[in-house]
């Protein structure tokens, strides 16, 4: 029966869920935003994404069809939507992805038909405002012509309304490998007399035209390797998506995601707080509210999920979504935190379908106004500094704000750059946004994501007040020098834990016991930078001295020196002496430059895409992060270690050049921090094929590096990889404990000369042959076949005390303590198939601390008792928790002395399990 029209989302939502679960389906929860054990993406993306492990073969689960209603967000890496966040009328960085899925099920024909039958007779949508797309066949992949016939068959069109797309919009792949196959995808017409003609065309600023409204995945083939053969897939899956928001639009009769009632209380929430009228147009008022209306969405489900704006990765996203919205209310001139009462208005109206909005309402309230009160120092600060400078560059023609500017709106002041092109762009000015990021790569950034919220201490920016010109580095040449104090900054630390923080302020002197920060004209102590660590050292004067910790550029032109005065007392205008820990910096030098030789070697061996991607180095640190999408072998990683040690046996001079960055890259430099020196940079050359932009310090020729032995490789995000290096005494002291262990394990294994790995062999043989012999003897016992019972009576004593409920028969006791839950578990299965046909069993063992629980029913007695659900309220008496499949689940807890509670409890479950 067609539902009744205008419908509301949530009866959408439902009624997408039923009919799928009336065919079968399990209707599966959203699962969270933030993706699960999934370090490829930042969030989940679409609706298959928890399902991914399911489609490679990595996750089974006790159904092969499921629906579901999945939250997701697409604001990084290849779904990216937020620049067209308010301004089209069918995109948000948040939204629902209604799907069904079938993981080796049904296929084509009732993937097609179930679409048509939930469109066309439950939605009640006319056929004429629909085409379906099918793929066309090119690159290799056939043509879907068995798509084309079911939808004829299913719909009665003719080809003009079944259209025929490329690879870019009709075939499907997982990555590069995979499971991967064509799609089909249904279209709707917005607007009066629906017009074929016109699809294809990008739907008009008002919504009307074609738009995709829902997307049939068929997985059908499998690639081993990148650009391999196709090969059918033995259980071809289903995969399908339609956007919540574009199905609403529908069904409400809007063209507007923006206007369906999922998003117009948002939208009216924003107008009403700003005190201007919506109209629904493209006008920048109109643009700005449909931004706060869907970035309020993201916030309040991201800050649910726990994550909070922050620095790095996902929290820095989350920062970027609310500043932007942030400053389109500014725009809108609301001149108060308001973006915390929008994201209230989002929990009232989603908390009952998303219980965690409800449940972190307060958190959501606190956070998106703390993060607005900072932001809005910020943006006023910066305003004032731009408009300023507008005015400048309106009376001297110029059209670009220049990247010193730029950077140092981000450096001094935390302005963020994107919304300095924004605002730049608003008032027809340009960016030199390159420049401006590499200048702040430049000053210490080059290891994350440009960081919006680099707010500067006051105290800082009036140390660099006191200096008439930037802090001059002498550490290229010298370890020492002379210096005069321009400026103290005494470091106090307020709170504990979480909520420490430091407090600075100027001071013109500080004692012995303080800690401090000295400001200084000239100095040999390198800044940290670049992926270079700060130095350390000391700095004298008479009878003073302070043990520097750590050196850091907070601002351009500023180096502070951290540290605690040790002795006497430090004065502002006392001439000082400097000196860097000859030993760590010379480590340090060892360290970086093979990151420079490493970064060749890699290239030489993977290939020119192993580019660098961050690096940290230190007196103790080398590591390194390159872009390369698969683990190195071992023999590759030999190649790149012999690589640099030849490298290094060479004893190359090491040469420094400053230069203009265009005669820089003529001369084939390559570009890794780009260290800026006005319009000059630094280029190192080692050997004719290593020569790099760097601002660090480094070795005086290649010999001084040592040994570079690589201790480890592994994986920090998709195609990224990263190693940990080695150099001069470091890595032979690695070499020298990875030499004691092997003698330790000889002495262990009591090995002699080259035969360690064998001995080793046949000791782990050995304790698997103890394991299973153990195994077997504890099965033996459990089941009265052995010499002793334990208490366990054996299987026929044991199904004495089963009784039978509701024509199931149900047998719930303790076996002997340290039972294992493997052995618990395969005994519960041979108690359960003894017990025939409609039973249900539940076991239970304490194994030192923790008590065990295991559960199996027969699978003729699942549809009224469901393992993992009998399981849940009998572990909580143990003070766990649990859950499995229907047939078999298994659980555990700290409450041992409640063991036997729980094991009683069993019976009252199954009752309250057959009366629900």
């Amino acid at each position: 029966m067609p539902i009744a029209t205008p419908a509301s989302s949530d009866l959408i939502r439902r009624t997408f869920l039923e009919f799928f679960a009336q065919r079968g389906h399990e209707v599966v929860p959203s699962a969270p935003l933030v993706p699960q054990n999934d370090p490829t993406l930042m969030f989940v993306n679409a609706g298959m994404v928890p399902f991914k492990d399911v489609f490679t073969g990595k996750d089974r689960r006790p159904y092969q069809r499921a629906a579901s209603s999945q939250k997701c967000i697409r604001i990084s890496g290849k779904h990216n939507d937020l620049e067209n966040v308010g301004v089209t009328a069918r995109h948000q960085t948040f939204f629902e992805m209604l799907g069904n899925f079938s993981f080796g099920d049904y296929f084509k024909e009732d993937a097609i038909a179930f679409a048509w039958e939930l469109l066309t007779k439950v939605y009640d949508i006319s056929p004429s405002r629909l085409v379906v797309t099918i793929y066309n066949g090119e690159g290799g992949f056939p043509a879907d012509d068995e798509a084309a016939a079911i939808w004829r068959k299913v719909t009665g069109f003719g080809d003009d309304r079944i259209l025929r797309l490329g690879l870019a919009d009709n075939f499907w792949t997982m990555g590069d490998v995979g499971p991967c196959g064509p799609c089909s995808e249904i279209h709707f017409f917005h607007g009066n007399e629906p017009d074929v003609a016109r699809f294809g065309e990008e739907p008009r600023i008002d919504g009307t035209g074609w738009t995709e409204i829902w997307n049939n995945v068929f997985m059908q083939y499998e690639r081993a390797e990148k650009d391999g053969p196709l090969v059918p897939l033995p259980a071809p899956s289903i995969d399908t998506g339609m956007g919540l928001e574009r199905i609403a639009s529908v069904l409400q009769g809007v063209t507007s995601n923006y206007d369906t009632d999922l998003l117009r209380g948002l939208v009216d929430r924003a107008a009403e707080l700003s005190g201007k009228p919506y109209a629904g147009s493209n006008a920048d008022d109109d643009v700005s509210m449909r931004v706060i209306a869907d970035h309020a969405r993201t916030t309040a489900f991201l800050i649910a999920e726990g994550v909070m704006p922050e620095k790095q990765r996902r929290e820095y996203v989350l920062r970027r979504v609310m500043r932007r919205a942030i400053r389109h209310g500014h725009r809108l001139g609301i001149d108060r935190p308001f973006l915390h009462e929008v994201a209230l208005e989002v929990v009232r109206r989603m908390g009952e379908t998303y219980p965690e909005l409800r449940d972190r309402r307060e958190l959501i309230a606190r956070v998106t106004e703390d993060e607005e009160v900072r932001f809005r120092t910020t943006l006023k600060r910066g305003m004032k500094i731009l408009d300023e400078r507008f005015d400048e560059m309106r009376s001297s023609g110029e059209k670009t704000l220049p990247a010193a500017a730029a950077a140092d709106l981000y450096t001094t002041y935390g302005f963020p750059l994107d919304l300095t092109q924004v605002i730049c762009n608003e008032s027809a000015f340009n960016v030199d946004v390159q420049g401006a990021e590499a200048i702040i790569r430049g000053a210490g950034e080059a290891d994350g994501p440009i960081d919006p919220n680099a707010a500067v201490d006051s105290a800082h920016r009036d140390a660099r007040a006191k200096l008439a010109q930037p802090v001059v580095f002498t550490g290229y040449e010298h370890e020492e020098g002379d210096s005069e104090v321009v400026a103290i900054i005494r470091v106090e630390v307020q709170g504990e834990g979480d909520r420490a923080r430091k407090v600075r302020a100027l001071v013109e002197h500080a004692e012995a016991g303080q800690a401090v920060e000295v400001v200084v004209r000239e100095t040999p102590f390198y800044a940290e930078s670049g992926g270079q660590v700060g130095d350390v050292g000391e700095v004298t004067a008479d009878g003073a001295r302070v043990e520097v910790t750590d050196t850091q550029k907070p601002l351009a032109g500023l180096v502070v020196h951290e540290g605690v005065v040790r002795e006497g007392k430090i004065a502002v205008g006392q001439r000082v002496r400097l000196a860097v820990d000859h030993a760590a910096r010379s480590a340090t030098r060892r360290n970086h430059s093979a990151t420079h030789v490493l970064h060749w070697a890699l290239r030489k061996v993977l290939g020119e895409h192993a580019q660098q991607k961050g690096s940290r180095v230190g007196p103790d640190m080398l590591r390194f992060d390159f872009t390369h999408n698969r683990p190195l072998t071992r023999e590759e990683i030999s190649q790149i270690e012999d690589l640099v040690n030849e490298k290094v046996l060479t004893n190359a001079k090491v040469t420094t050049e400053i230069m203009p960055m265009e005669e820089a890259r003529r001369r084939g430099a390559m570009a890794i921090f780009e260290e800026k020196y006005g319009d000059t940079v630094r280029m190192l050359t080692m050997t004719p094929e290593v020569v790099e932009l760097c601002g660090g310090t480094h070795a005086r020729a290649l010999g001084d590096i040592g040994l570079f032995k690589i201790t480890s490789e592994g994986g920090v995000a998709a195609g990224v990889r990263r190693i940990f290096a080695s150099t001069g005494l470091n890595a032979l002291a690695y070499a020298r404990g990875v030499e004691a262990e092997l003698a330790r394990a000889r002495q262990v294994a009591k090995a002699q000369g080259g035969d360690l790995a064998e001995k080793i062999g046949k000791i782990v043989a050995h304790e698997r042959e103890l394991e299973k012999k153990v195994a077997e003897l504890e099965r033996r016992i459990l089941e009265g076949a052995g010499p002793a019972q334990g208490g366990g009576g054996g299987i026929d004593a044991m199904l004495e005390g089963a009784r039978e409920i509701g024509g199931i028969k149900v047998l719930a006791r303790r076996v002997p303590d340290g039972t294992n839950p493997g052995a618990l578990r395969d005994l519960a299965e041979k108690l359960r198939d003894k017990l025939g046909d409609r039973a249900a069993v539940l076991l239970g063992a304490a194994v030192g601390d923790k008590a065990q629980l295991a559960v199996m029913v027969s699978k003729s007695a699942t549809e009224r008792v469901k393992a993992g659900e009998l399981i849940k309220p009998i572990a909580r008496i143990v003070g766990g928790s649990g859950g499995g499949r229907p047939d078999m689940a298994q659980a555990g807890g700290t409450d041992v002395a409640q063991l036997d509670a729980a094991i009683a409890a069993t019976y009252v479950e199954v009752e309250r399990a057959l009366a629900s």
